[in-house]
């Protein structure tokens, strides 16, 4: 057998509940991805102000460790390990879902405006009603998303919704809410602006247990909605009227989808602040390895998931040769550098085809 010949065979996934079809490529590249997350994060937990030996983690994670090394393993940097993996996966799955509902590259929450809606919510109960607790910020946070989504939705809807519309609609009411976020934060006390200031960098070094464990319940849930959405975001993706020939309810699936979408990124904004980019760019490099026609929302998350945890490794790197930097800083700066690719690549696609 070929790799190419691999890489089209399908295996089927049978339970009490469902049976599915994978493309073998699919399932091992995401798997891989998978291995890399994991062995990103957890390579992450020997760094910091306080290095650990392979030994010292050993001991802490079989519980014979000593006291102070059990609390640094166990309570400051596990948390941060699973949370690297499981934002990644969200974010990834975010960006999943707009690409596809948006049939554009550059559809991902960040770019769109979501994640600014999401952000403006939050520094509005944190500067203005004085308000930081963890279900408040997450509820806002979600909230502001979608209230962003629908005021995006409806100035892009004339003449039908597109996505090279939605796209730029977004991009614009991000650029309007940021000066709203400057606004807000340049008024506020000197304390409560730098607290803010620091938690829009987007940094996962400060999440612990109380604050992961309430996210990783709600992530189930949304991984639940993902699971029973995604055979009917697959159809949409040929298009409203076949999708509706088959028998799917186009408006109420796509309202489901974005509800679903904003709130993978609303979450990680809520406990970690804006990451931006992951969003962006892990569909389409997930895309790219798998070969798939297009995007898949496991193998985003995989890819999602490997980049963020790649990223704090980065940033605890960098962070023992200088100073602290926020993970969110790192996915920004690649983030944008892929971008800029991007945008060099359709340019010149679309100049071969004006030819």
């Amino acid at each position: 057998m070929t790799p190419l010949d691999f890489g089209r065979r399908t295996w089927t996934l049978r339970t009490g509940l469902f049976s599915r079809r994978v493309e073998a490529r699919v399932v091992v590249c995401a798997t891989l991805l998978l291995l890399v997350a994991v062995a990103a994060a957890f390579a992450a937990v020997f760094l910091g102000d306080y290095p650990l030996t392979v030994g010292e983690v050993a001991r802490a994670l079989t519980g014979r460790a000593d006291d102070f090394t059990a609390m640094v393993v166990l309570e400051w940097r596990m948390p941060i390990v699973v949370a690297a993996v499981a934002f990644g996966a969200m974010l990834g799955v975010g960006g999943a879902i707009f690409q596809s509902l948006t049939r554009n590259p550059l559809g991902s929450p960040d770019i769109i405006g979501f994640d600014a809606g999401s952000y403006t919510a939050v520094v509005v109960t944190m500067l203005v009603l004085g308000v930081r607790d963890y279900w408040t910020i997450a509820a806002v946070a979600i909230g502001g998303g979608l209230v962003t989504a629908i005021v995006v939705y409806l100035l892009a809807r004339r003449g039908g919704v597109q996505g090279f519309r939605l796209i730029v609609v977004g991009i614009a009411v991000s650029a309007m809410l940021g000066s709203v976020n400057s606004y807000l934060i340049t008024r506020a006390d000197v304390r409560e602006a730098m607290v803010v200031g620091f938690w829009s960098a987007g940094s996962i070094s400060r999440v612990s247990w109380s604050s992961l464990v309430p996210s990783l319940v709600v992530m189930a849930l949304i991984v639940a909605a993902c699971t029973a959405l995604a055979p009917q975001l697959r159809t949409l993706e040929l298009g409203d009227d076949t999708a509706a020939t088959q028998g799917v309810r186009v408006g109420g699936v796509r309202l489901g989808l974005m509800v679903v979408g904003v709130a993978t990124t609303a979450l990680v904004t809520a406990a970690a602040g804006p990451i931006g980019f992951i969003s962006l760019v892990a569909p389409q490099l997930a895309r790219r390895l798998t070969g798939t026609a297009g995007v898949n929302l496991v193998a985003s998350a995989a890819m999602g998931a490997a980049l963020l945890a790649a990223a704090q490794l980065v940033s605890l790197v960098l962070a023992h040769a200088n100073r602290p930097v926020p993970v969110g800083l790192v996915t920004v700066c690649v983030g944008g550098l892929y971008l800029i690719g991007l945008l060099i690549r359709e340019s010149r696609r679309q100049a071969g085809v004006v030819r």
